[in-house]
């Protein structure tokens, strides 16, 4: 049996939860895609884990673990992390794998990545420049896409150029100082002095003691994954980023660099569609996102920084600031028609525990356009028409951009009761309840969990 916990938003749900709570019933945890761009953070016992590239599942001493084929790895940051979590007490040995057919990530591919977001915000920063003048920027589009810098975007970039290099490579020591060389060359060619302080020969000296240090963990996760499904293991699949970030249906460009929704899974760890049991939605209670890309429920006052504050929307991987916003059932939607859900996991409700009203995204319209003396020339997108209804979630970011949302209003529970710590449905606050059934009524799935608070003892499951 098979189960997927995936993100809905745009990531930071809380998916780390979940997995952990989940974790206690599965033989094998395993992440099919991303890198340690991802972040969770599980509190189990008083302590607390910040997971990146390894399964949380990790927490649970009889699961074994998978890093499976469609991620991609950071070789230094992988033993880091295990470090750290090993003096938490965590005992890891023999319960981590890595799949041979893994991407390497290499210290090349964060200098790229830094380069590449600083030439998107020098672009941007240029073409507001209009005879001299600056003119209003629009949100949704141009500047840097906000990536963590971890290399992840251009080692994806490598992959799919045919020039990447793969874990079991490592294991050939003369394949792969070429394939690293020629990818240094190549970098030089492209960025001239801006690597001049990047150095391919101390990267490969590094490998050389990495390959045995790393030769234990690696596996064929093939016949792993095909083994386990044979046999009808317990597969928990911990899904990175969220379908919001997904390279094909999340908002392009400013996306992760892999699939991040249902698809992904599949791929990514071999997976057969006929052993999946459940699709697992989690979903915050509001919204939030980090880095640039459209946001149509942003809150850009009072209430966005109070949800920030109270909800300490701070990134676990950068430590970045989230920006915040209300709950958006047409984004709901969109993730819902690509991953089909079977349940949902309404995570962080507690958290409107300090809201009188409570607003919901239920659609978006469209907006005049913007005056061509204060705003870049708008061109309808074919696909939607520029006064039609904005029936789905588009993919034109210049219609994201000017549409205008509209909210229901509902009656929040501030001082009618509390979601901080209740453990059973019927104990929490009425009006707590008609926002779970609201969502549920407009989504067409149930929501089966729902987190009250930090610790993985705070949730209600129905």
């Amino acid at each position: 049996m098979i189960t997927l916990v995936l993100g809905a938003q745009w990531g930071d749900e809380g998916k780390g939860k979940l997995t952990d709570i989940l974790c206690a019933e599965a033989s094998l945890c395993a992440r099919a895609q991303g890198g340690n761009n991802a972040g969770h953070t599980i509190v189990a016992d008083g302590q607390t884990y910040d997971f990146h590239i390894l399964p949380s599942g990790l927490v649970n001493p009889k699961c074994l673990n998978l890093v499976g084929s469609g991620c991609v790895v950071h070789i230094p940051s992988f033993f880091k992390e295990l470090e750290d979590l090993q003096k938490k007490g965590l005992n890891t040995k023999d319960r981590i794998h890595l799949s041979d057919r893994a991407h390497i990530v290499f210290d090349l591919h964060l200098l790229i990545d830094g380069l590449q977001e600083g030439e998107l915000t020098q672009a941007a920063e240029q073409e507001q420049l209009n005879n001299g003048q600056v003119v209003v920027a629009k949100k949704s589009t141009g500047g840097a896409i906000g990536t963590t810098k971890k290399g992840i975007g251009p080692a994806y970039s490598a992959k799919h150029a045919r020039s990447g290099v793969r874990i079991h490579q490592i294991f050939n020591k003369d394949e792969f100082d070429k394939r690293l060389r020629v990818l240094a060359r190549g970098a030089q060619k492209r960025y001239g002095s801006a690597i001049e302080g990047y150095e391919v020969e101390e990267e490969i000296a590094r490998f050389n003691t990495y390959r045995e240090q790393l030769r234990p963990f690696v596996v064929d996760a093939v016949p792993l994954m095909a083994s386990a499904q044979k046999s009808n293991t317990n597969i928990l699949v911990e899904g990175a980023n969220a379908l919001m970030l997904d390279i094909d249906y999340g908002t392009y460009p400013f996306v992760t660099s892999s699939a991040t929704g249902t698809g992904g899974a599949i791929s990514g760890l071999g997976l057969s569609p006929f052993k999946i049991k459940h699709i697992i939605g989690v979903v915050k209670a509001y919204t939030t996102r980090v880095g640039g890309g459209p946001f149509p429920s942003e809150a850009l006052n009072d209430d966005g920084d109070a949800l920030q504050r109270i909800g300490h929307e701070y990134g676990v991987t950068t430590g970045r600031r989230r920006r915040c916003g209300w709950l958006d059932l047409v984004l709901l939607a969109h993730s819902h028609a690509i991953n089909h859900y079977t349940t949902l996991n309404l995570t962080k409700l507690d958290i409107l525990d300090h809201f009188d009203t409570i607003h919901v995204a239920v659609a978006y319209k469209p907006s005049h356009p913007p005056s061509s003396s204060t705003s870049p020339s708008h061109n309808p997108s074919a696909s939607h028409p520029q006064n039609a209804p904005i029936e789905d979630f588009p993919a034109d970011l210049d219609v994201l951009d000017t549409c205008d949302v509209v909210y229901e209003e509902l009656e929040g529970w501030k001082g009618k009761g509390k979601v901080a710590g209740v453990k059973r449905w019927e104990d929490l606050p009425d009006g707590a309840k008609r926002y779970v059934e609201f969502i549920e009524g407009r989504v067409g799935v149930k929501i089966g969990f729902i987190g009250t608070g930090v610790g993985r003892e705070d949730m209600v499951v129905r």
